[in-house]
Formats: structure tokens, sequence, C-alpha cells
């Protein structure tokens, strides 16, 4: 299982008198059940880092591959996660220079390339085409910046390409891990990073998070909690029964039949029992 990590702004706190700072909530996310696990509230993007950290010390991530985007690819955050009993998988980005650009050399190098593990992947999605291709080795006596990283055994790299009507571009991202991934697993679990992100689209869209007014902090973190629940039950409704259904629709079904969502409800209590 993956969890994946992300924060997200509440964009009609930063222009409100009653918020010092703007309201900032990370999430902790199952990946693949689309579940959210727990979540932290801090006053700004700027101290998202440790409270990335303080979350994952809270959470039981035993067995778990625990993904994060650059900004929080540091150190002690790769050691908390293997002190949990976790791996790691952080995108490496200009926050790390040096560990970015020895990665990107080894990979970029043709020669070396053609020694790593290989896997491509292509989809088509509303006249898009995406292919991705994942590099992956741990052959890295080489790399001096390994003995920082806490059980650091495992770089890869994603190179995505898009193809539309307007025409073609790529672009690359580079990784590390604790764990001796395959690149179909990188492939897998850097998408997982994705879904995370997938669910504060799905708040704004849906909810209209972003244009939310309530002045009490309190009524804010509250409200997020009971959206992030919502979605969490129509998720597991949707994978339980197989619906087809968007999630707009059946959210909409429950707004005209309230039997609905007892339905829901049902399928929830179901699976805990279980």
């Amino acid at each position: 299982m993956t969890i994946a990590l992300d924060g997200k702004t509440i964009c009609s706190t930063t222009q409100m008198a009653s918020y010092g700072n703007p309201l900032h909530i990370i999430s902790a996310q199952l990946s693949e059940l689309g579940i959210t696990l727990a979540q932290k509230t801090v006053d700004g993007k700027s101290n998202e880092i440790p409270a990335v950290q303080n979350l994952l010390e809270e959470l039981n991530i035993k067995g778990t591959i625990v993904v994060a985007d650059a900004l929080n690819c540091q150190k002690e955050t790769a050691g908390i996660i293997v002190d949990g009993g976790g791996d790691y998988l952080l995108c490496v980005k200009d926050n790390h220079p040096t560990l970015k650009q020895d990665i990107e050399d080894y990979i970029q190098d043709s020669k070396l390339q053609a020694t790593m593990e290989k896997f491509s992947k292509t989809e088509k999605n509303r006249g898009r085409i995406e292919t991705r291709t994942a590099f992956v080795t741990t052959d890295i006596e080489w790399l001096e910046q390994r003995k920082d990283w806490k059980n650091l055994c495992c770089i890869g790299a994603i190179h995505t390409e898009f193809e539309t009507k307007k025409g073609r571009s790529s672009e690359w991202h580079y990784y590390i891990s604790s764990c001796p991934l395959t690149p179909e697993q990188l492939l897998h679990h850097a998408r997982m990073e994705w879904a995370v992100e997938t669910m504060h689209w799905l708040l704004d869209v849906h909810f209209e998070e972003d244009w939310c007014r309530i002045e009490d902090r309190n009524i804010q973190q509250s409200l997020n909690m009971f959206r992030k629940f919502a979605l969490n039950l129509i998720k597991l409704y949707k994978s339980e029964t197989g619906s087809k259904k968007a999630l707009s629709k059946i959210m909409f079904d429950c707004l005209l039949d309230s039997s609905n969502i007892i339905r829901i409800l049902h399928h929830y209590f179901s699976f805990k029992e279980s």
C-alpha cells in the first residue's frame, strides 16, 4: 500500500483578516483506496515540513511505501519513515541540487541508462496520449550522498511524453527510495502521489472549498474533515459496488434521494465489520 502526503492551502483564508496566516492542511492518504487517513493543520505552507514529520510519527506506516513531493524530500523525513517500519519514495528536485544532478547525470548517460531496468506504459485520455517510462537501479555505490539518506538503496527516473493536437512535450522526474523497486513499482507508487493531489482538486470542484468564507478556524478545519470523509464514503462505495457512476453523479443522487445516503453508509459499516 502507498501512503501519499501533501498539503493544501484553503485559498479564501489568504485574504481574511481573522487568519494571521493562510490555513494550510496536510493530508495523509491511503492512495490505492483513495481514503484520507489523517490530517494536520499548520499556519502556511512554510511549516509543512515539520508538520509532515509529526504526522508520520503519529501514523502506523509499517509495511507501506510513503510518497511525497520534492518539498518533503528531507533526510530527517526519510529517517522517520524508515524508523516507523515503512519505505520512502521521494521526488528529488532543486532543493537538493547536487543529489539531483548526480542522479540526472547517471540516468542521462546512454551507456549507464542501458544497464538500468526499464518499463513503459502508454495511456490515452481525452485526445492526449501519455507515455511514461520508468528507469531504476540499485547500483548506487558511486553515489556519495547515499550515506546521508537512511537505507537509500535505489534511484530512478520517470520520463513522461505527452502528445496532443498542439504537439509533443516531455519531462523528467528523479527519485530516491529505501526499497529496491522494479520500474513497474516505481510507476505505480509515483502515480499514487498524484492521488492526494486529485483529492485536493475534488475538494475544490465538488465542494468549492477555496471559496469557503467562514472565518472561524475550527469550523474551517471541521468542514475540511467532513468533506474528506464524504469523499472516503463515496470512493469506498464505488469500490465495493463496482459502480461506474462519477463521484459527482453519486453525490447528486444523494441530494435528490436521501435513501442513497443510507445505502452508502451501509457499505461503509459493512466494510468496517469485515
